[in-house]
């Protein structure tokens, strides 16, 4: 692993752990007070935008390693940017919470295990992992050490100490979003002089990409029948996927690639505009839930 690698898994490490610094063990329990709500939110991570993705790299006629990236991409947890947009934006917030974490937590099992079939039932994307000897099982250290060991790591001292996570968590937070913002900007530049030609259908393919998954939140959440803040919290996050997650594993597992560093990369960019949109418009819209308006007698 290269300096930058390792600079990169830690900053992505930190934002997972000051995330963690606002769990508590009562989130997991809302579970069962919400769960077809719940199951709404993890349908589309985990199944709709998963092999939709793996529908359209066998339609598309796509490089290998952007169909690598956007498979990875989609089987990556919804992102932690969620919570905060859904917030901002008047949906359910703990509802996003508590999806976030059942996320984060099946992601240890599912993210690798879609990787693995869509990867190997594409035959560009096999033949590609082939000729670059990459075993997709080495994905599972990479969700141990950027996933579940900082987020346990963060869980335990705001259980032991909360007054000094409460300390920690703001600028903690800011440092990493801040840092991992500065990554992906100097790869771009860094890049630059490959990116002219290939930069804006590879815009256009994250745009795409992003809409789908934030239209089967949406799609899911109506035939669920769920409350309006609680369509608006699936709706982000079935559409703002877990990039930095993905651009951690490309790191460690894919020896930065530049093709999936890019979609990735944009993806990051990207959804934090169509989320913050969302937000925009959703907090300009009052949430009217039709079983709490007044009965006339």
């Amino acid at each position: 692993m290269t300096s930058q690698q390792l600079a990169l898994s830690l900053v992505l490490a930190t934002m997972v752990f000051s995330v963690a610094l606002e769990l508590r063990l009562h989130d997991f329990r809302r579970v069962a007070m919400m769960p077809r709500a719940v199951v709404a939110g993890l349908i589309p991570q985990f199944l709709l935008l998963p092999v939709g993705t793996w529908l359209a790299t066998l339609v598309l006629d796509l490089p290998p390693n952007v169909e690598a990236g956007m498979i990875l991409v989609a089987a990556c947890p919804g992102g932690s940017l969620s919570n905060y947009m859904t917030h901002f934006g008047r949906g359910n917030t703990a509802l996003s919470v508590t999806v976030s974490c059942v996320a984060a937590l099946m992601a240890l099992v599912l993210t690798p295990f879609n990787f693995s079939w869509m990867v190997a039932t594409n035959p560009a994307t096999a033949g590609w992992l082939r000729e670059l000897d990459i075993d997709p099982s080495g994905i599972w250290f990479s969700l141990l050490v950027l996933l579940a060991v900082p987020m346990a790591a963060g869980m335990t001292l705001a259980h032991h100490r909360p007054r000094l996570a409460a300390r920690l968590r703001k600028p903690l937070g800011r440092f990493s979003l801040f840092a991992l913002f500065a990554f992906i900007v100097v790869g771009l530049i860094s890049q630059r002089q490959l990116l002219t030609l290939g930069l804006l259908p590879m815009m256009l393919i994250v745009v795409l990409h992003n809409a789908s998954g934030l239209m089967f939140g949406y799609l899911t959440s109506r035939a669920m029948r769920i409350s309006v803040a609680d369509r608006r919290a699936v709706m982000l996050e079935g559409g703002m996927q877990n990039s930095g997650l993905a651009l951690g594993i490309i790191a460690v597992q894919f020896n930065s690639d530049l093709g999936m560093v890019i979609i990735a990369s944009l993806w990051g960019m990207w959804h934090i505009v169509s989320g913050l949109a969302c937000a925009l418009w959703w907090r300009r819209s009052p949430v009217i839930e039709p079983e709490m308006e007044p009965r006339h007698v």
